[in-house]
């Protein structure tokens, strides 16, 4: 060991594990995906989650509400991604008012419990053979030589330190927080917009009389609580309730301006203010809104609800006009629907205007409209084999707000999980797997990848198809 005056530098020795077909580092919507499907097609996988339960934003942060699975007329999110409403709502773990057509037609959410969620997750990857750690992280990456090649993962938990060595890894960290160790060039939130999109310390609520309470009475009295001075941060932008049970449902509310999710000082500071902002809130619904009179805060999240802080530089990014013309790629791995959901930067009338102008009824896609999530979005510039999963994949700031919803985390997931197995059979690099061989796949794990036209080549920035 040694001491300077700003850095100190630790050598050990450390156990090493056995190696793995693939390490996905984060056990959230992408990460559990990821690890699930890679493991259904017969890979040796670890999943190392930093907490204690797999879900990530539906679970620990309570965001317990999938969005958009279907465009008003046929679904556009498929693979492990029906399999789980199919099970919670099964289980009776869902909105008891939502049925199967809110995940196979309807574009309106569909809000479950975030402890259902969290069994199925163990079930699905008990029943593939998943090797789970909990309370585990990554925190250093072994690259070879060439500063392409991943050899293997640093992992640290109450064991203390192991390297696992491993033949492909996934980043689903929502964080990048593996590409960023290994080297992978990626963008920091608010590097390109001088902003950050807050993000909210979402809660779970119960005891709501859901034959009086009106969703739609919302925003109008969220406007009359701030014009009355009720709430210690004049915040018009609230999404509110969701339904998620009998009685019960998460509350998404209260952003964090100016939090840096990369930056754990500021991190730590805003779960402090998101408690004291979910027990400001609940007190609103009380006063303000019926039906909730008797509603109570039963938790808030383990984890915040980040919305934005690092997006890894991809073969492709995703960007404004692609999302614009609905542009369809010959090597996507999956379609969505999602509108862009960009939140205001400021508690001010300007700011809460600006964003309902420029994104509310800008960047909705019609019934029946989708666009598609191309390959070339997961794989960090020039990797051999590491892909990226979840709102830190490839995208501008713009579409990024559109993609980070789950039910797209988890398309991405499966996405990256079957090309690493395509990489293990092949030998094929990351960032020169054949797409159409990726898309057959996907297809037969019942993903819906509905374009006529297949490519080997991924759709690269240098080599993007013109907008048809």
């Amino acid at each position: 060991m040694s001491l300077s005056s700003s850095t100190y530098t630790l050598t050990r020795q450390i156990p090493r594990m056995k190696t793995y077909d693939l390490v996905v580092a984060g056990g959230g919507p992408a990460g559990s995906a990821a690890a699930i499907s890679a493991a259904r097609l017969g890979a040796e996988v670890l999943l190392i989650e930093s907490t204690g339960a797999l879900g990530g934003m539906g679970s620990n942060a309570l965001v317990s509400y999938w969005y958009c699975l279907a465009n008003n007329v046929e679904a556009v999110a498929g693979g492990i991604v029906p399999e789980l409403c199919e099970q919670l709502y099964q289980r009776n773990y869902s909105d008891p008012s939502r049925g199967p057509e809110y995940w196979t037609k309807h574009k309106r959410g569909f809000g479950f419990q975030a402890e259902g969620l969290k069994l199925l997750l163990d079930e699905f990857c008990e029943g593939a053979s998943v090797d789970v750690r909990f309370d585990s992280r990554v925190i250093d990456v072994d690259v070879d030589e060439s500063g392409t090649l991943i050899r293997g993962v640093i992992l640290h938990n109450v064991e203390g330190y192991h390297y696992v060595p491993c033949h492909t890894l996934i980043d689903a960290t929502g964080d990048a927080k593996v590409c960023d160790m290994a080297g992978a060039p990626s963008y920091r939130a608010g590097q390109d917009t001088e902003h950050i999109m807050p993000p909210t310390l979402c809660a779970a609520i119960v005891d709501i009389d859901y034959s009086r309470f009106d969703r739609e009475l919302q925003q109008p009295l969220v406007d009359q609580a701030v014009r009355e001075g009720f709430f210690s941060q004049p915040d018009r932008h609230v999404p509110g309730l969701f339904r998620n049970g009998e009685d019960s449902a998460i509350l998404n509310a209260g952003h964090l301006f100016d939090l840096d999710a990369l930056d754990s000082k500021s991190l730590s500071a805003g779960y402090a203010q998101g408690r004291k902002y979910a027990e400001e809130y609940i007190q609103f619904f009380r006063q303000y809104v019926p039906g909730c009179e008797q509603a109570k805060l039963v938790t808030t999240g383990t984890l915040m609800g980040i919305r934005e802080s690092r997006r890894v530089q991809g073969e492709y990014s995703l960007k404004r006009e692609d999302f614009m013309s609905r542009r369809q790629f010959p090597d996507q791995f999956g379609i969505y629907c999602k509108q862009v959901d960009i939140h205001a930067y400021a508690a001010t009338d300007e700011e809460y205007e600006r964003v309902f102008r420029d994104f509310d009824h800008l960047a909705k896609p019609a019934d029946g409209e989708s666009y598609g999530l191309p390959y070339g979005m997961l794989v960090p510039k020039g990797w051999q084999n590491l892909w990226v999963a979840g709102r830190c994949a490839s995208t501008d700031v713009f579409v990024n707000g559109a993609i980070r919803d789950q039910p797209a985390c988890m398309m991405m997931g499966q996405a990256a999980g079957s090309a690493a197995v395509q990489r293990l059979q092949s030998g094929e690099a990351a960032c020169e797997l054949n797409t159409e061989t990726l898309v057959e796949s996907l297809r037969a794990q019942g993903a819906i990848v509905p374009q006529e036209e297949l490519s080997r080549e991924m759709t690269r920035e240098e080599t993007a198809l013109p907008v048809a």
